[in-house]
This record gives structure tokens, sequence and C-alpha cells, in this order.
């Protein structure tokens, strides 16, 4: 879009290769079927299939591309401000048990990348949760406590590499960095030499529960498996009614070469401004690609070309000179009691897991849910799966302010959204390369106007609750303010947990 800084495109995606797996076109039967090909897919996928089992990967679009193509890729066991928080409500023993299972991840991590010989730019790096107001040490200090009572290596400092000053930071040794597509590229190649199957552009739309259970894909064909794993970020199939424990919330990336000396060596995440995060990657010619992070906010609301150029001036004003190359979007889902949901997908559930809450922090979470499910699969029982445990009601019960929040803001927006004025008056109001709602015959339509003039119509219920979706400006796309499912300007699925398009009109 104009006036938006870089390619509109993750960095992640541009500098690795495409995937080349076939869709699936006839029944297939393996041990474990695994829905969903990002990093807690390919994770548990791999994991399995090491375990003697084998596996099948279903992937919507492709592999490694949703959620893990657009991380930021920190590989760390410091969560910005998680432990301190995980202590009040779980206790010392949920902080620790939290601090080993991260960290158990990041060096799992480190050991298949030197066991498999992957070349993924892996760095070994420090990683800080700072603050500038000196009005929020006293949280700094807190955690610094948490995470060193959880067993983290970690200490409170007021100086960093950063370009400019904090009043205080927790600092984590020893934590790592590396390009996230690479690594999982080089897992699904060794999950193939291993006998497991992957199959992209195969959307998985039905679950039937069993001994064994079956899996619909949207062209017909069935996986029969023993063991299935939804790992779709956001579960597609919901039958724990999870979308009420987990908000959604997008942020915005922007990318920029700086000199290597610039570089200020280390992961680095603060809470305040709306969240920022800082990093760089390897880019060769004695520069590394500055990635900054930010502009937290729940998918369908705001005006996301104002965010991307608020981003960017930040970025700007504090590394200058900076000519930002590219910008993309990342999206997560916090759960409402602080901890992801990795285990049994419910209370009856003998056979189906799932992986979902990481609250961005996808990777080492990921990883660690790959090491638990495949324990719990082959009959094994970590320390850490009870604190994982999706089936949890009791924490879910004591945090249930978040929880309460979070739904009224769903309520708010299903109610509210339909009582709103429309967007705009009628079609001539749209101008070419934008998208508004529109009120037609009685019925929310959602519709874009092509540059050359083209109309796009396609009802503006999601097929997932029914929500009305808000146009992305920034990223042309249609998004859902409650669950946080995204579509295209043509009605298509980009990001669920709807499996359905939006109806073209």
């Amino acid at each position: 879009m104009n006036g938006l800084p870089g390619a509109p495109e993750s960095y992640w995606m541009h500098s690795a290769p495409s995937t080349p797996h076939p869709a699936l076109t006839t029944d297939l039967d393996v041990d474990a079927a695994v829905v969903g090909g990002g990093i807690a897919g390919l994770s548990t996928a791999w994991e399995l299939a090491r375990a003697g089992r084998s596996v099948a990967v279903l992937e919507a679009g492709r592999i490694a591309a949703g959620v893990t193509g657009c991380t930021t890729a920190k590989l760390s066991a410091l969560h910005s401000l998680v432990y301190d928080r995980v202590r009040r409500t779980r206790g010392a023993e949920g902080a620790r048990l939290y601090a080993q299972s991260q960290t158990d991840a990041v060096e799992r991590a480190v050991a298949i990348v030197d066991e498999l010989g992957v070349d993924c730019e892996l760095e070994r790096v420090p990683a800080f949760t700072y603050v500038q107001d000196t009005a929020r040490t006293d949280e700094i200090r807190a955690e610094a406590d948490a995470a060193r009572e959880a067993g983290l290596p970690v200490s409170y400092v007021t100086e960093t590499g950063l370009p400019y000053p904090v009043a205080g930071a927790v600092r984590a040794e020893d934590q790592a960095q590396f390009h996230p597509r690479k690594y999982l590229l080089a897992l699904a190649d060794d999950l193939r030499a291993r006998g497991g199957l992957i199959h992209e552009r195969t959307r998985a739309i039905g679950l039937e529960e069993g001994t064994p259970c079956r899996i619909t894909t949207e062209n017909g064909a069935v996986v029969t498996a023993a063991d299935v794993v939804i790992a779709t970020h956001y579960p597609v199939f919901d039958r724990a009614l999870l979308f009420a424990r987990l908000a959604p919330h997008r942020e915005l990336v922007v990318a920029a070469p700086i000199a290597a000396d610039r570089d200020p060596h280390g992961a680095y995440i603060t809470p305040e401004q709306n969240k920022r995060s800082v990093r760089t990657a390897p880019y060769g010619d004695g520069r590394r690609l500055l990635i900054v992070t930010g502009e937290s906010f729940k998918p369908g609301t705001g005006n996301t070309p104002e965010r991307f150029k608020r981003l960017a001036d930040w970025a700007r004003e504090h590394f200058p000179g900076i000519d930002i190359t590219h910008r993309w979007a990342a999206q997560d889902n916090d759960p409402t009691d602080t901890v992801p949901l990795v285990g049994p997908f419910h209370q009856g559930a003998r056979h189906t897991y799932v992986a979902t809450g990481f609250g961005g922090w996808g990777m080492s979470g990921g990883i660690m849910a790959g090491r638990l499910l495949t324990a719990l699969i082959t009959g094994e029982e970590p320390p850490w799966a009870g604190l994982y445990d999706p089936r949890r009601l009791w924490t879910a019960l004591r945090e249930a302010p978040a929880l309460l929040k979070h739904q009224v803001e769903v309520g708010r927006h299903f109610i509210g959204d339909r009582l709103r004025a429309t967007h705009v008056d009628s079609l001539t109001d749209i101008a070419p390369g934008t998208g508004a709602l529109v009120r037609l015959d009685g019925h929310h339509r959602a519709v874009y106007r092509d540059e050359d003039g083209t109309i796009h119509a396609v009802s503006a219920r999601c097929t997932h609750l029914g929500c009305l979706v808000n146009f992305n400006a920034a990223e042309r796309a249609w998004e859902c303010p409650c669950h946080g499912s995204r579509f295209g300007i043509d009605g298509r699925v980009l990001q669920g947990p709807a499996i359905r398009p939006l109806e073209e009109l």
C-alpha cells in the first residue's frame, strides 16, 4: 500500500525456498495425524516419527508459512513478564516447571540443529525484558526474582546493548534466535526421510473421534489415525470451547539492514508503548537485519496503516538512518490464564490432542508442545504435563476476570458491530484499493473495490461464530475481531479458527 515502508512480505518467507508437498487426494491410514504445519505441528510430527510412529501432516496452506512464517523467531525461555504471574497463580513449583519445560525446548532446538546439521542461522544470545519508565522497575525486579527462583540464569541490570537508556531489565543468559523457516524446512525433510508424510493445500474440515479417529479433508479424502493432534494455532475443531479461553492479538513487524557494529547483541522486549521487541539476524556483507515488532492490537480493530507508520517511526527514531526493507504482521493467541494449552483436547478425549495459546512465544512453546504431546501419545508423562493440561479448570476460574473481560469484548463486537451505522452509505463511497462494510437488502456485506474499480462483495459474517468482519487496509484482508479469523478479499480463509470461506455474493 502506498505510503507504507518496505515490501509487504515476511523476511523469513522471502529468504527461504518454497515447499513442494502435494495435496492429499486419496484416503490414508497412519498411526498419528497432525493437523497444522507450523512449528508446533512439525515439531510434534518429527518427534513422533523419531519415536517410530507413522505420521501424516495436513496443512491447509504451506508448511512453516502461516504464523510461524511471520514470527520474530526468538527462541527463549524468558517470556516478557510471565514468571511473576505464574508464581502468583500457580506457585513457585509452577514457575519452576514452566522454566524447565521452556529451557528444555530451547536446548532441544539447539541439539536438533547440531544433529541434523541445519544451516538456520542459530545464534546464542542473551534475552532482555526491560522498561524505560522508572515507575515500572518494581515489575522488572519482581520478574527477575521469580525467574531466578524458577531456575533461569537471570540478573537485574540497568545497562544493555540498546542504543537508548533503560530504567531496568531482566537479562537471561544463553538464549537463542534462528531462521524459523530454514529450521522447519530441514525438520520437514528429515521427517520425510523417516517415512513421514506432508500434505499441503489440504484443509481438514471434519473430525470424528474414536478408535481410530477419522479426519475429513476439504477435497473428500479421509485420514484414519490412532491419534490426532490439532496444532492449527487456533483450534479449528473446538469441542472444548477453547475459543472462550483464547484472546487473539496481532502485532506488526518492520525490518531494516544495519551495520554489524550497530547490533545491540541480544533479543529485547518491553511491555511499554504497546509493546516493542527488537532483535537482529545475519544479513551478509557486514550487516545485520534489524527486526522491530510492536503495536499489539485485536484483529479487525484499529487503523493498521497508521500502526505500521507509528512502528516505523519508532524504529527510525531509535535506530537513526535505517531504510526499512520489509514489513509484515504476526498473530498470536493469549490464554486467559497465562499458560499455553497443550495436551488432551477435552475432558473426554482419549486419542485427540491440542497445542495452542502460546501468547507470542511459539518458538519455544511449539517445540515444547512437540516433546510433551509425543510423550503423552507414547505413554509417558513429563513433570510439566499438568501445568499445560487444557482440561485444567481451576486456573481458569482463578483468573476468571481475564476470561470474563475477553467474553465481554467478544459480546461487544458480536452485538455492537451490528448496531453501528454502516461504514459507508453506498458502494460508490468505497475508493479503489479499499474495503468497507455496507448494509444492502438488510444484510451486512464486506465490499472491496480493486484499483481498476472492480467490486468484490462477500458476506460480512465470519463463518466461525458469526461476528462481523472488519477491513485491514494495510494487509487487504477481512478480519474477525471476536476470535481472529482472517479472510482474503474474495472470502477465502487466510487464518482460522474459521474453516469455511465467507459467502461470495
